[in-house]
């Protein structure tokens, strides 16, 4: 797939707004400041395809963007506290919604920042993820922040945190280095065969 013809669809706030899944469907959920809005670029090759910003939880709507056949959502980053209530429940109903419409999910692509441990609310998505029956990879991102030591105790530390996910695919992704981008989209490519 040439992911360099990548075209943004639409960005819809409400579940009411999303419109039936009609294509094979590449999700990327993670929670807020993860860096998926920069490992969204990196993956398609293009510098402001989705918004980067320095303040967490910019994304708050599914944004869809389209190669070919094939659609891709940006899901709304979760997990950003300085959210009002109402925002929360929005948030909530959105993802529920996006879940729920029976689209035909080909793989979920859960972001986790390699630095830290999962978050309460990783393990909660990721839960998720396996009671819904969805196939889904792991991608460790900002791995380049890390010195070869401190990759190497996040990845046996990991073994322990995410031994419920199962023998999931795992990818170490750098958005400033590229480190990982071929072997993401050699995954995502063998999901959609």
């Amino acid at each position: 797939m040439n992911y360099n013809l990548v075209q943004f669809e639409a960005a819809y706030g409400t579940s009411k707004q999303l419109p039936m899944s009609d294509l094979p469907e590449i999700a990327f959920a993670g929670r807020s400041n993860v860096g998926k809005s920069s490992l969204i670029n990196k993956f398609f090759a293009r510098k402001n395809l989705a918004r980067v910003s320095s303040m967490p939880g910019k994304t708050t709507t599914v944004n869809f963007f389209r190669v070919g056949d094939v659609r891709f959502a940006d899901l709304p980053g979760y997990g950003y506290a300085k959210r009002s209530d109402a925002e929360k429940r929005r948030w909530a109903d959105l993802m529920e919604g996006y879940f729920q419409m029976g689209r035909d999910l080909k793989l979920v692509v859960q972001l986790i920042d390699m630095r830290h441990p999962p978050s309460a609310d990783d393990v909660t998505m990721i839960n998720f993820i396996k009671d819904a029956n969805l196939p889904f990879i792991i991608v460790f991102t900002k791995c380049d922040k890390l010195n070869k030591a401190e990759r190497a105790n996040r990845r046996e530390a990991f073994e322990t945190e995410l031994a419920f996910a199962g023998d999931c695919v795992k990818i170490e992704f750098s958005s400033q280095t590229g480190e990982g981008c071929e072997q993401l989209r050699k995954t995502v490519d063998e999901f959609l065969v």
